[in-house]
């Protein structure tokens, strides 16, 4: 891993042939700038990565099985790399937009990303993958809709609304490159963004004059689809929305068993699909609200993202204090108990009319066992880094793949353990040896002081359990084998030493 901790990144070798290719189907075309511009979300002149012209990015807009192709243009002051989060690329993994698939795009260059969203549905970002810029912004949303001859399992919504929330710094990401560089921390965030705005002056102790805040105007008695990202770099979010429940209904690609949430933890990286209704008096407007989990609260209110619900027909602003969260804003166990109720609605269809439960994960025969342990970051060779099981990863300066695909020694070992490894941990380009066709099981054992997320791209994978404490092959026996999700990014929380996710 780099010296910042963020988003870590599995790569897993599969010796196969990987093939461009693409059916019949439609295909879509965008046409990308990529480019800084100056705006003051917080009040204070930031240089943010936009997308022609706007921030966030422009949306991708498909339908299952759709050819995608995107032109983008660099046109930063250093190299760029798009990468489709919860995009599965299968047979093709040349498009993933990470350092592991694809060399960089150099400044003044541009590149065309083509990749069919085969056999999927959901919701789901992109952003730039490299020199964190993703704390500059160059995100955008991905909704990949349902064929017509696929049922929905719920009735059309009357609307679609895409949310972007993330913690957010002043500084450009090249300042806080240079800071994680140097060892330090970023600490607390400036302030928390809804679709790239400010918050609403809900105090002004906490919220100065002149803050641009987002409003989603909507009619009374409607229900509309709220598409909800955290798309920031280490805040875990609580999102809600004043006096109106959230009835879960998606998450990167699975149809959930529907279930009405007050409020929802959603943590670094994750998307989820909420049904909401309007069915409030419309005298007022009411606050919809992102703040952060496992923090002081006391410190970290200025933090808060708010944004507005505006009824067509209200008679008023928001008012009075903002809606709460959960209880104690440190209670892990809550936030565990959230994420383990998410489970799959296995009646449904999603891309394909075959039920999501008909696959039985839990049956399948687990040829491949890792476990894989981070911890806080230590001092490596003079700098300080983190690590998954006593390794660093670092960047060869030829992609993986490419290295793969040509044959080009020493570029990786193929050699990442199983286990942990024991003694003082190293630097290396250590990669998972997986079996052509097989399933792996890995085991995610946070032992650092945060909560931490991790995602698989390019696939999604089923989460079997999630638990505090040390993993062990008794635990086996708390594993849900019949309707847990399918997804691209999991939390593994801290409780107060460890906890642990188990994905398939």
């Amino acid at each position: 891993m780099a010296s910042f901790r963020f988003f870590p990144l599995f790569l897993i070798y599969i010796s196969s042939f990987l093939s461009l290719c693409f059916a019949g189907d439609p295909f879509v075309y965008y046409d990308w700038e990529v480019h800084y511009k100056n705006i003051s979300p917080l009040g204070v002149p930031t240089q943010v990565i936009a997308i022609n012209n706007q921030f966030p990015g422009p949306l991708v807009n498909v339908t299952t099985n759709n050819n995608v192709v995107v032109n983008v243009t660099n046109s930063l002051d250093e190299e760029l790399l798009i990468t489709w989060n919860g995009i599965q690329h299968r047979r093709n993994s040349w498009q993933d937009g990470v350092l592991g698939t694809n060399c960089p795009i150099p400044p003044n260059w541009n590149w065309t990303y083509q990749f069919q969203v085969k056999d999927q549905i959901g919701s789901f970002f992109y952003f730039p993958s490299l020199n964190f810029q993703r704390a500059s912004g160059g995100y955008g949303g991905i909704i990949v809709n349902n064929r017509d001859v696929i049922a929905v399992p719920f009735a059309k919504p009357d609307g679609d609304i895409t949310i972007f929330i993330g913690d957010w710094y002043n500084q450009n990401h090249t300042d806080l490159r240079k800071t994680l560089n140097g060892g330090k921390d970023l600490g607390m965030p400036h302030g928390v963004l809804i679709n790239g705005k400010g918050p609403y002056q809900y105090n002004r102790t906490f919220v100065p004059d002149g803050i641009e805040h987002e409003t989603f105007n909507v009619e009374p008695g409607k229900t509309y689809r709220l598409r909800v990202h955290n798309v920031g770099i280490s805040t875990s979010l609580n999102f809600r929305i004043q006096n109106h429940l959230i009835a879960l209904a998606e998450t990167e690609g699975t149809y959930t068993m529907q279930q009405n949430f007050t409020n929802l933890d959603i943590h670094v990286g994750q998307s989820y699909s909420f049904l909401v209704t309007m069915d409030q008096n419309a005298s007022t407007d009411y606050y919809v609200v992102a703040s952060a989990r496992f923090v002081n609260e006391t410190i970290w209110r200025r933090v808060t993202g708010v944004a507005i619900l505006h009824y067509s027909n209200s008679k008023g602003k928001a008012s009075g204090p903002l809606p709460e969260g959960p209880n104690d804003v440190f209670d892990k166990t809550f936030s565990l108990n959230q994420a383990r109720s998410i489970r799959t609605n296995v009646s449904a269809g999603a891309a394909r009319p075959n039920p999501q439960g008909s696959f039985k994960y839990g049956e399948i025969n687990v040829t491949d066992v890792y476990v894989l342990k981070n911890k806080p970051p230590v001092m490596i060779q003079g700098k300080r880094r983190t690590t998954l099981s006593g390794i660093s990863y670092v960047n060869p300066d030829t992609p993986l793949r490419l290295a793969d695909w040509y044959n080009v020694k020493g570029k990786y070992t193929l050699d990442f353990p199983n286990e942990p490894l024991t003694g003082a941990p190293r630097l290396g380009t250590s990669v998972i040896n997986g079996t052509y066709r097989g399933f792996i099981e890995i085991i995610l054992q946070n032992n650092d002081t945060t909560v931490q997320t991790y995602h698989m791209d390019g696939y999604a994978f089923f989460v079997a359990g999630m638990d505090f404490g040390e993993w062990t092959n008794n635990s086996r026996g708390t594993y849900n084998k019949w309707d847990g999700v399918a997804r691209c990014t999991v939390q593994a929380p801290t409780y107060p030493q460890a906890a642990t996710s188990q994905a398939w």
